[in-house]
């Protein structure tokens, strides 16, 4: 199984940094390969929140993915949905470390690719890798230069067991 990992260190503060980069709906001016990012359902239950959110990427391809955000601990746990292919699992994990110039911010990606897909693993792995480093250079860019700032969380209005459809 394929395991893709890299970090940056951004020089904000991590719940700044964590806020950013899990605001499914401003994913058009972090990465440039989407064209939509529309959360379609959220769950806010204090220190957890679930999303369900839907990408179209600039080739025109689409998916569905959930994630899952630890407020408290700065993790965000994600998985590929509708549709896998070409693969057959995509697991990520984001995490954001507190270090002395800021955020230590790592992505890890794990997955499996579908056989039928007709893909090379290494060519795969390469073009990911690369891509990963690059977003995360851009990511740094923005938040570093201020172009990005973070959206105020979702106010206690909500309540604990809210459900917001986008």
């Amino acid at each position: 199984m394929p395991r893709i990992q890299h970090s940056v260190t951004i020089s904000r503060p991590p719940r700044e940094v964590f806020d950013i980069t899990n605001d499914i709906d401003r994913w058009k001016e972090l990465f440039n390969e989407y064209n939509e990012s529309v959360v379609l359902s959220r769950e806010d239950a204090g220190r957890f929140a679930r999303l369900v959110f839907r990408l179209h990427n600039s080739a025109g391809q689409q998916w569905q993915s959930w994630r899952i955000l630890d407020r408290q601990e700065l993790v965000a746990v994600a998985q590929r949905q509708d549709p896998l292919r070409p693969f057959r699992f995509m697991h990520l994990t984001w995490t954001y470390q507190a270090v002395d110039d800021g955020t230590l911010m790592t992505w890890t990606q794990d997955f499996e690719l579908d056989p039928a897909a007709g893909l090379d693993e290494q060519e795969v792995v390469t073009l990911m890798d690369a891509h990963g480093r690059d977003n995360q250079r851009r990511i740094k860019g923005l938040i570093e230069s201020g172009a990005v700032r973070a959206e105020p969380a979702p106010g206690p209005e909500l309540g604990a067991d809210a459900v917001v459809a986008g």
